[in-house]
């Protein structure tokens, strides 16, 4: 008797806070949420030490009376949900009511906040609320939190570096700007401005300001719905990728969210535009009605769970496959010229230099004089949406004439609008991909006997699982048996793996499509494992480097890759030609303006 206790408050605020806040990030993260709940259009996050001296959040919502600003405090105190039926619809960002109760007891908390009537300050430290008086009437809500972990000192000590904790709220807040473009959102690190939105509701606006001219000029828009889901937002072209998934942004009814599935069907749909291992950039809102998907599942509320998955999946692999399929994707080379900058004593990064609009002109953000360099980027203001469309307008693919070769690996060709280098081996393994990828999806009976049997032997594991899928090698046109104990024999092969090679080479590819099969996924998708066997088989079946050729063998080649329907990228993602516009050749030779 008497060792269950119930346990105290502040106890299980700590408890709970292990989970709301495991970092400064996450701090950053409720605080914004909640005056992006409140109905703000202007939200200034200010941070000292990467957060863990200060964070100071600052927006113009709807603010607060005295009651509710310290029943705020209170646990699972929250304005967002009333009954239980509530929780099956949310609308809002914040639902729990945990963040300010957890956050408050492991920090120093001062709030301000205003309704327009009455204005409130409450000061609470380590979970207590110590004072509670009156405040200023500017409208909105200031929640400053100090010395955070102070009184868990465990959790301070594996926080890590201060530029990585930078780094995770800079990269919290660059993704809610490009979620709420309507909104305008300013970070400030140790005084110097990180981040300057103009909440102009532009996304691609927002998309430079995080990411810079450059990737914002290799956007394009998509659009599309169905009965279930509506999708928008931003895509990059192939050319743009990176080695992490951090670029990869999707959100539910304007929330960050992580889903493991949405993001592998997304890179699916840029299969063979770009490599496996590299990932695009992508913002893309994903609007659907709140009963279909689960987003309480987490305290963090970034995990999610939606109803019909595979409709949503569906959806994104189709609009994104669509777009990338008729939009120019060569890449354009650049001559780059240098540009003289002015020095500053700060320095400023992601900032947007469009002049202030009428409606900031009484904006409080005003009054800590933020300045913006426009010096640095003001020659590269151009408009994105005309760039979007002359990538969208273009031809697919240019006609082009071949005037030679170099290191017997790249075809050089022209036409009016410039000069073309074409990667021979990787234009053929594209046009050998798609033909084989042709013929496996329409099989046929076209075999080719072998002139000498292959006979493959297995250990008793990687026997079984080819003996159940014996029935698929048949169906791709193998003509293979059982052949003694854990042995099998290949007696023909089909038409499409051609028969140019010699029989060391032929065997190879046939053992490696038969390994395919032994190691396939739990999750057989015939589709992909097609794929698969038809880029390994072209690449095999293609011209390789150092190959001369012939210049009729050169415009066959331009022919059949016009034919294709990505003559853009090897099956590897690689790309298969690039361009050198005639203006750009001639700043390139400094022909130009003379």
């Amino acid at each position: 008797m008497g060792k269950i206790q119930v346990m105290d408050e502040l106890l299980s605020n700590k408890i709970a806070a292990g989970e709301v806040v495991e970092r400064c990030m996450n701090v950053v993260k409720e605080l914004v949420e909640n005056s992006i709940d409140a109905k703000s259009d202007e939200i200034k996050i200010e941070v000292e030490q990467a957060g863990t001296k200060l964070i100071r959040v600052t927006d113009n919502g709807i603010g607060m009376d005295r009651e509710d600003a310290t029943l705020c405090f209170a646990l699972h105190a929250t304005s967002k949900i009333k009954v239980i039926d509530d929780l099956f619809n949310i609308g809002t960002l914040g639902f729990r009511g945990e963040a300010l109760a957890s956050i408050a007891s492991i920090s120093e908390v001062i709030l301000k906040t205003s309704n327009g009537i009455t204005g409130t300050e409450v000061k609470v430290v380590g979970g207590k609320i110590e004072e509670v008086k009156e405040s200023d009437l500017r409208k909105g809500t200031t929640v400053e939190v100090k010395n955070l972990f102070f009184n868990t000192p465990a959790r301070l000590k594996h926080l890590k570096s201060y530029y990585t904790e930078l780094a995770s709220i800079t990269d919290y807040v660059n993704k809610i700007s490009l979620t709420h473009p309507e909104i305008r959102i300013v970070l400030i690190s140790d005084g110097n401005i990180i981040l300057n939105t103009d909440g102009s509701n532009n996304l691609l606006k927002n998309i430079k300001c995080v990411y810079g001219i450059d990737i914002a000029k290799r956007m394009v828009e998509i659009s599309s719905e169905n009965d279930d889901y509506k999708i928008s937002g931003y895509i990059s072209l192939p050319e743009v990728h990176r080695s992490n998934k951090n670029g990869m942004i999707t959100l539910v009814n304007k929330r960050v969210v992580r889903n493991i599935e949405l993001n592998r069907t997304i890179n699916d749909a840029y299969h063979s535009y770009k490599p496996d291992n590299r990932y695009p950039i992508i913002v893309i809102n994903i609007e659907v009605d709140p009963t279909l998907v689960d987003v309480n599942i987490h305290p963090t509320k970034m995990d999610v769970k939606f109803s019909k998955m595979e409709s949503l999946n569906e959806l994104l692999f189709h609009t994104i496959k669509e777009k990338l399929k008729n939009i120019n994707l060569i890449p354009n080379i650049e001559a780059k010229e240098k540009k003289e900058y002015p020095k500053y004593e700060k320095f400023t990064l992601n900032f947007n230099v469009e002049e202030k609009e009428e409606k900031y002109e009484n904006s409080f953000l005003e009054e800590d004089n933020l300045t913006i360099n426009e010096d640095l980027v003001k020659n590269d203001i151009v408009s994105l949406e005309e760039k979007e469309e002359q990538i969208i307008n273009k031809e697919t693919m240019p006609i082009m004439y071949p005037v030679g070769e170099v290191h017997g690996t790249y075809i050089i060709a022209q036409n009016d609008m410039g000069m073309y280098i074409i990667d021979q081996h990787a234009a053929k393994e594209r046009i050998n991909y798609e033909i084989v990828l042709d013929r496996l999806s329409k099989p046929n009976n076209d075999t080719i006997d072998m002139l000498i049997p292959l006979t493959l032997e297995f250990s008793t594991d990687e026997y079984i699982i080819l003996k159940e899928n014996l029935d698929l090698l048949n169906s791709m046109n193998f003509k293979i048996e059982p052949f003694g104990i854990n042995s099998i024999i290949v007696k023909a092969h089909p038409t499409w793996i051609g028969g140019q090679y010699e029989p060391s080479e032929l065997n190879e590819m046939i053992k490696s499509i038969i390994d395919m099969v032994i190691s396939k996924e739990k999750n057989f998708d015939i589709g992909k494992f097609r794929d698969h066997v038809a880029a390994t088989t072209a690449c095999k079946m293609s011209i390789k480097a150092n190959d001369e050729i012939t210049k009729e063998e050169m415009n066959e080649l331009i022919r059949d890759l016009r034919k294709c329907n990505n003559p853009f990228n090897c099956p590897h993602g690689r790309p298969t030609i690039i361009y050198y516009s005639k203006e750009e050749l001639e700043k390139l030779f400094k022909r130009s303006g003379f």
